[in-house]
């Protein structure tokens, strides 16, 4: 009788100590999962206009898949321009498990100081998705004042 109740109590021992780690290592495989890739890009303008020294790029990884809904930011960097000349250089890292091949993605960019912006992309880079590359070179507009 000793010899059938050790291993059953082993047996049971083991499918608990399985069966913990299993919550854990969903959890650590998705951590995994997780993999950080990257959209590059350059922004510029045409207007005649030195940024103040306080100016920052800011760019966005935005899903704009709901025709008339406000665009959910999927990813967002902040650049300072510290005085350098355009065209400015932005890495814009992002999670991929929060992209859905199915929907469609666009980078937005804006040169902001003091609170205000100044310039900002008129039309729209599509990235990722639908064929789109994971690089742009975008074109700033002054922003109305």
């Amino acid at each position: 009788m000793k010899t059938t109740v050790l291993p059953a109590v082993l047996l049971s021992v083991l499918l608990a100590a399985c069966a913990k780690p299993t919550a854990r290592t969903s959890a650590a495989a998705r951590a995994v999962a997780a993999v950080q890739d990257s959209i590059v890009g350059t922004v510029t303008y045409r207007e005649r206009l030195a940024l103040p020294p306080g100016a920052v790029l800011r760019v966005q990884l935005q899903d704009v898949s709901k025709q008339g809904a406000p665009a959910t930011v999927v990813a967002e960097t902040t650049v300072a321009a510290q005085g350098r000349p355009v065209p400015l250089t932005f890495a814009l890292a992002y999670d991929t498990l929060r992209i859905d091949p199915t929907n469609t993605y666009a980078v937005q960019a804006s040169i902001e100081s003091e609170g205000q912006r100044l310039l900002a992309n008129a039309a729209a880079y599509p990235v990722i998705t639908r064929g789109n590359a994971k690089r742009v070179q975008m074109m700033l507009r002054r922003t109305a004042e």
